[in-house]
Order: structure tokens, then C-alpha cells, then sequence
């Protein structure tokens, strides 16, 4: 079988190689890729800069959908043919992350699905909704998944609040899309014009172009009446935290997931303390939160946003294509 083999850190040291069928032990099943999206989080690790102590080689991505081909002796709830996406987190079934979860993870420190063929056992395999394509369903393990847990899980919204997404990558796309779902009001972020006018036609109420003033923070009680969003989706790190906290409302939440904007000046944190913000960090989520997830998206035959898909062939353009930041919502790989 095919893999993407990470062997030196760089984009243009992966490598397309052949590897042995992984063997199907008796409680997992034997799972033909067909389709993975890419995260951040995939590009960082495969720049060495996610964790430079990352064992090599690694075969990474860790979001994908696949088709059971082979299961063992003692699986009793999946056959072959069903469609199935692997959890973030090997094991991570419900609750809280323990110490170990990191861990687990696919794509780094473990092997990820950037392969023709994967092995997993049954519990650490979803099944997705079943009107989603098969990119589409690739999308929902990391992205889909934090999103909904930021915002329902820990942010616990409801109807009528507001809700700032920062960008338009797939967390903040999935978190927008959510966010209406429920009735909350969506304020949008974006350098560029053109990718604001397609947030709103994706139902966002507000866009706010950065391209000119990367202040949001004022900007955004403007519109809310000087009281602040309820939630905010903080993807960009250090270099965008000090506006969130000018942006969130006293007794918000910041929902800490992402470190986009790379590194920048330490915000002050007085402003946290002051207004009795919530600073909560999100690591994807449990089994539990995917399941979860997937009967909304399937009530509300939610799409997610896919911006370009590429050939397996073709995996360091799509790489490429992540890193130039040109896309809106989720960029694939198909098989």
C-alpha cells in the first residue's frame, strides 16, 4: 500500500512510499482510506515546528474518511463496507483529556492517515452522517469536533448570544455554521473582502476586513452595543489574544485553539482577570463529542465547507495550497 512518509521535516520531504498491509487484530477493523483533510496542526507538525522532538518517519494527518474492509474476531458493531472516520485521540472515548491523551494522537507522536489502508480498534471509529460526501465526512474529526465542543460542550451556548469567529479555516467555518444552528448571531473576521462576503453568505450577521486594521477588538462592541461577544473563537495565538480580550464581553469565553497568527507580544492578562473572562484551552474532544456532533449535522443536513480537494498524488501541493492561506474551510486529499 501507498503511504506519505514524513523522513526529514519540511513539506518537501514527503515522500509517497510502499509499506506492508498493516494486520487486523481481533478487536480492531482494517480500514481503506478514501479521503483526509488537512488541519493546521498537520502542517506544523510536518515543518518540525508543532514538536521538534517528533520521531521520524511519521505518516502524517490525523482527520479521514474510509471504508471497512476487514474486521476482527471480536467486533460485533462494524462490517465491511461501512464508512468510518477515526477519532482524534486513540482511546479518548468520553470526558475530560488525561495527561496521556496528547499522547494517543494521530499524525504525531503516532502514526497518522495519510495511507491507502489504516488499522484501528472499533471503538476509536465513527460512523459519519450518512448524506455527507466522503471529503466532506474527512472533515469532522478535528475541526467539526472542536468546534462543537468549544461551543457547546464548554462554552455552553444558547439562542441570542453572539459569537466572533476569527478567520475562515474549517474551525471557525464549523463554528460559524454551529453557532446558527442555534440561533446565535456570528461576527466574522477576515484580510480578505472576497472571503468575508462568502462567511456571509454562509449566514454570518457581521464581517470585519482586517486587510486595512487588524484591530477587531473595537470593532466588535461596536456592534454588539459596547457589551462584547459572548464567545470567541481564538484561532490566531499570541498574535491576536490581546483583541479577544477587548472583543469578549465581561464573563465570556475565549476558546483557546489554535496558534495561526504564530508567535507575538504577550498580551496582558489583567483584562481577564478584571472582566472575569474565561481563557479555556480545546483540544479536539472525545468519542463521546463526535457522536454528538454527527446527530446535529445530520438533523440539520449540515455541509461542511470543503475549498479544494487534491489527488493523493499531488500531496505537497496540498500542503502548499494550506500553508499560502488561500482557502475557505477544509482543503482534502482523495485516494
Amino acid at each position: 500500500m501507498r503511504v506519505a512518509s514524513l523522513k526529514a521535516f519540511g513539506v518537501e520531504n514527503l515522500t509517497i512510499e510502499e509499506r506492508a498491509m498493516p494486520s487486523c487484530g481481533p478487536s480492531q477493523a482494517l480500514v481503506r482510506v478514501r479521503a483526509v483533510t488537512l488541519n493546521y496542526r498537520d502542517l506544523l507538525m510536518v515543518r518540525g515546528e508543532y514538536d521538534p522532538k517528533q520521531r521520524l518517519p511519521l505518516v502524517p494527518c490525523s482527520d479521514a474518511l474510509g471504508e471497512v474492509v476487514e474486521v476482527g474476531s471480536e467486533v460485533a458493531d462494524l462490517a465491511v463496507g461501512d464508512r468510518v472516520c477515526p477519532i482524534f485521540a486513540r482511546g479518548w472515548l468520553a470526558g475530560p483529556p488525561t495527561r496521556e491523551t496528547p499522547r494517543s494522537a494521530l499524525g504525531g507522536p503516532g502514526d497518522g492517515t495519510l495511507a491507502e489502508y489504516i488499522v484501528a480498534d472499533a471503538k476509536n471509529l465513527v460512523r459519519p452522517p450518512a448524506h455527507l460526501s466522503d471529503t466532506g465526512s474527512a472533515s469532522l474529526a478535528c475541526a467539526g469536533v472542536t468546534a462543537w465542543r468549544a461551543l457547546f460542550e464548554e462554552g455552553n451556548l444558547v439562542p441570542g448570544q453572539t459569537v466572533l469567529v476569527l478567520g475562515t479555516g474549517g474551525v471557525s467555518l464549523f463554528a460559524l455554521q454551529f453557532a446558527k444552528l442555534v440561533g446565535a448571531r456570528v461576527i466574522a473576521t477576515s484580510r480578505s473582502p472576497e472571503k468575508l462576503e462568502r462567511a456571509l453568505a454562509l449566514g454570518a450577521d457581521h464581517g470585519i476586513d482586517l486587510s486595512s486594521d487588524v484591530r477587531f477588538g473595537l470593532r466588535v462592541r461596536e456592534l454588539t452595543a459596547d457589551a462584547g461577544a459572548d464567545h470567541v473563537i481564538e484561532v490566531g495565538g499570541a498574535g491576536t489574544l490581546a483583541e479577544s480580550l477587548r472583543a469578549v464581553r465581561a464573563g465570556g469565553t475565549i476558546s483557546l485553539i489554535g496558534v495561526l497568527s504564530g508567535s507575538g507580544p504577550q498580551p496582558s492578562l489583567v483584562p481577564a482577570v478584571m472582566r472575569n473572562i474565561r481563557l479555556q484551552g480545546v483540544l479536539v474532544g472525545p468519542r463521546a463529542s463526535f457522536v454528538a456532533m454527527n446527530r446535529a449535522i445530520e438533523h440539520a443536513r449540515l455541509e461542511p465547507v470543503i475549498d479544494q480537494t487534491f489527488p493523493f498524488a499531488d500531496v505537497h501541493a496540498a500542503f502548499d495550497h494550506l500553508e499560502s492561506g488561500k482557502h475557505f474551510g477544509k482543503v482534502g486529499i482523495v485516494f
